[in-house]
């Protein structure tokens, strides 16, 4: 059985508001989610959140499922932060480039890497403005963890601290991802047949219970709402863009870094899962080695899970490290003693 938590047994009340703010781009705007408490009056930078998703699905599907009673950012929201999640162009509710509505080897690969930096931009100084704020944290998954760091790496006066699940970087072996071919503007995604290529990363043994009884089937049906276009067009299908998959042809999979991670001069966190193939141990371990100008990095490897470890049972393992981490320390990210 799923175990529900009622929600009142573990939060305040929290304010869930959604908004569409604009890009660099005419035409194209972008979608916010914001929980908070409801008693949350003043906001601060340390206590200010932003999350980024990863290739193929939506913040609110990676970040704000209920699964067990609570998502991500209802856990972080009742801790008191004030929590944003981002959705890049071409994903969940912000604007899909138009070249989605043509068969997707019409057009190039879609929403570069570059472009997902100017839209997290857009929405870290969307965040700023409406909070009287000068930076926040980020905190980011998987492809959104290069979106984060790039940014971050340009932009360190207006980030707190950076954390990053699973981000990618140097791959030292093919990436699951990319199933090879050609690259239209877009591909579709068959959401209830990721179990299996969800599961296989996992030791035969382990596989039954890495995910909660219920908890893939939820997590499914948010993530085919976040595209009802294509989940109406083709019936358990939603499309993703193809433009982190080509940076990855281009940049990582190429033993090419899209930043330098010495620029970046915050506080860092890496979360990985020890049975991440998407990626691996020695990526990671690569990043972490070479944030060489961070105040302070730290590296929390979590035992019996996969790279969708923040959607599987040891997943609350991983929003302890990150509240953690976000939590300490003084103002501009030097640690309290």
């Amino acid at each position: 059985m799923d175990q529900t938590i009622p929600a009142h047994a573990y939060r305040p009340d929290l304010v869930s508001e959604d908004f569409a703010i604009p890009s660099d781009t005419a035409g194209i705007s972008l979608h916010l989610r914001n929980k908070r408490a409801a008693a949350q009056k003043a906001f601060s930078a340390e206590r200010t959140i932003l999350l980024v998703h990863g290739a193929t699905y939506s913040s609110a599907s990676l970040f704000d499922v209920p699964l067990g009673g609570r998502s991500f950012m209802d856990h972080l929201a009742a801790q008191g932060f004030d929590v944003f999640a981002l959705d890049v162009r071409g994903y969940g509710g912000s604007t899909k480039p138009a070249e989605m509505d043509a068969p997707p080897q019409n057009s190039a690969p879609l929403v570069r890497t570059d472009v997902a930096v100017r839209d997290l931009a857009s929405a870290v100084d969307h965040i700023l403005r409406r909070r009287g704020i000068p930076r926040l944290n980020l905190v980011a998954m998987s492809w959104g963890g290069s979106v984060a760091g790039a940014y971050t790496a340009a932009n360190n006066d207006k980030v707190v601290r950076l954390a990053l699940v699973a981000p990618l970087w140097l791959l030292n072996s093919p990436a699951p991802i990319d199933s090879g071919g050609a690259l239209g503007g877009y591909r579709k995604v068959p959401v209830l047949d990721f179990r299996e290529r969800w599961l296989a990363a996992a030791p035969e043994a382990a596989r039954a219970s890495l995910i909660p009884e219920g908890w893939f089937e939820r997590w499914a049906e948010a993530s085919l709402a976040s595209d009802p276009q294509g989940n109406a067009e083709h019936p358990r299908v939603m499309r993703a863009v193809n433009g982190p998959i080509q940076d990855i042809r281009d940049y990582w999979g190429a033993g090419k870094a899209l930043y330098d991670p010495n620029d970046i001069r915050v506080p860092v966190l890496l979360v990985h899962a020890e049975w991440d193939r998407d990626v691996t141990m020695a990526t990671t371990q690569d990043l972490f080695t070479s944030l060489t100008r961070a105040p302070y990095r730290r590296w929390v490897e979590i035992g019996e899970g996969t790279h969708m470890v923040l959607l599987e049972k040891n997943r609350m393992q991983a929003f302890d490290a990150i509240s953690q981490f976000l939590a300490e320390g003084g103002p501009h990210g030097t640690p309290s003693h």
